[in-house]
């Protein structure tokens, strides 16, 4: 149980979020102002080739007479009463945090502290900014050149799950496509189906009491239909995370490793079981029960390995290893019909397979591998499921079970 492993990416976050400081249009405005940004387009990061894959951050300053700041309201109550849904709906910019350890910005904030004192913020902002629609943006981001037309340098990478990029700018751009991607899809209430506003720098959304395009003569009020979520915390208001258990499966006798081979999976490629937590179910038990439906197998023992953000669009990874009843081993597709094939899998087998994945091996651009007598292909090191598949071939669980 003492095996070292890698964090993988989206975990780790490199920047102090800072999180109390959302609703402070004072410290947003600031901090903007000494900013970079990651810039989205549909959802695909600003990313370079230049001198290696990497984010294209920009100066907020380059971009911002396209970008104005959206933080120059005095309060939220007061941008809030302002609403008016004849205005356009402005881009959404998410606050990352602040890198604490680069200090050329020159960036400061001072903060209302408590017993110690005013407490001063220092470091380099970020924010991700939706710049969807905003083609005037998009040609700046590129240098100038139309989507399209781009042959190097800067562009669009339009891809679902990306695993290429630095850790640290992976950790970025995950919180800030997961939160994008919350807004998008959260424009109107789910209550009362009114249009709603982004607040707390992308964070959260309200679902204002008033509206100005209703005050049509002296005397009208603007109020909006009546909506339970105005007042109290409400989980609609806030990003959502979606729990979710992925489980290196061993048998009783903790010398195989359950893995299975999804219907859409290419051909070849096994990785361990996942699923969705159901509502008030426990990490155990979901592990339990997801086991059971997709292979059959039925589980005893779990305990929590790891976790990795995943947000594609809003999971977090739960990393589980459990072990299988001694009686209930035999593997049965017939409950959920999500699984082609499952097999256990000897760990001698599997080791071999690691060795030749984080070795380098060349085959399926360096991330799966093939074995001797058969293809076999598992995930990249760069998911939680090869490291759960990496911790019990190298004896998370040994021949005597430690689980």
């Amino acid at each position: 149980m003492g095996n070292t492993r890698a964090p993988p990416p989206t975990t780790g976050f490199p920047l102090n979020r800072l999180s109390f400081l959302r609703d402070t249009p004072a410290f947003l405005s600031s901090a903007l102002a000494s900013s970079r940004v990651i810039l989205f387009n549909n959802l695909h990061p600003l990313t370079t080739t230049t001198p290696h894959y990497s984010v294209h951050f920009l100066p907020y300053t380059t971009i911002s007479h396209l970008l104005p700041n959206p933080f120059t309201f005095e309060s939220e109550d007061a941008y809030t009463s302002a609403y008016d849904s004849r205005d356009p709906i402005p881009p959404i910019f998410v606050f990352l945090g602040v890198d604490e350890k680069d200090l050329e910005s020159g960036f400061e904030y001072q903060g209302q502290g408590g017993k110690s004192g005013d407490t001063v913020y220092k470091g380099r902002p970020y924010f991700a900014v939706d710049v969807s629609g905003n083609e005037k943006a998009q040609e700046l981001a590129l240098g100038g050149v139309k989507e399209g037309e781009k042959t190097e340098g800067p562009n669009w990478r339009p891809q679902r799950v990306d695993m290429g990029l630095p850790a640290r700018e992976a950790a970025m751009v995950g919180f800030g496509r997961q939160v994008l991607h919350w807004n998008m899809n959260n424009r109107f209430c789910s209550s009362c189906g009114s249009s709603t506003i982004s607040l707390h720098a992308g964070t959260k959304r309200v679902c204002p009491g008033t509206d100005k395009a209703l005050i049509i003569e002296d005397g009208d009020t603007g109020n909006r239909i009546v909506c339970t979520v105005r007042k109290g915390v409400h989980n609609i208001a806030f990003p959502r995370t979606d729990p979710t258990v992925i489980m290196a499966i061993v048998n009783s006798a903790g010398d195989k490793v359950l893995l299975g081979h999804n219907k859409r999976f290419p051909k070849g490629f096994f990785s361990t079981l996942a699923g969705f937590c159901e509502p008030c179910e426990s990490v155990e038990d979901a592990v339990r029960r997801e086991t059971w439906e997709e292979s059959g197998v039925r589980v005893g023992r779990v305990i929590i390995h790891s976790t990795q953000p995943w947000p594609y669009p809003a999971s977090l990874m739960l990393g589980c290893i459990g072990q299988a009843l001694p009686d209930g081993e035999t593997i049965d597709l017939g409950h959920d019909p999500e699984l082609e094939e499952a097999r256990w899998f000897d760990l001698g087998h599997i080791r071999r397979i690691i060795e030749k994945a984080e070795g380098g091996a060349k085959d399926g651009g360096g991330q799966w591998v093939s074995d001797g007598e058969e293809v076999v292909r598992i995930p990249p090191p760069a998911a939680i499921a090869h490291q759960l598949i990496a911790a019990v071939a190298r004896g998370f669980v040994g021949g005597v079970p430690k689980i």
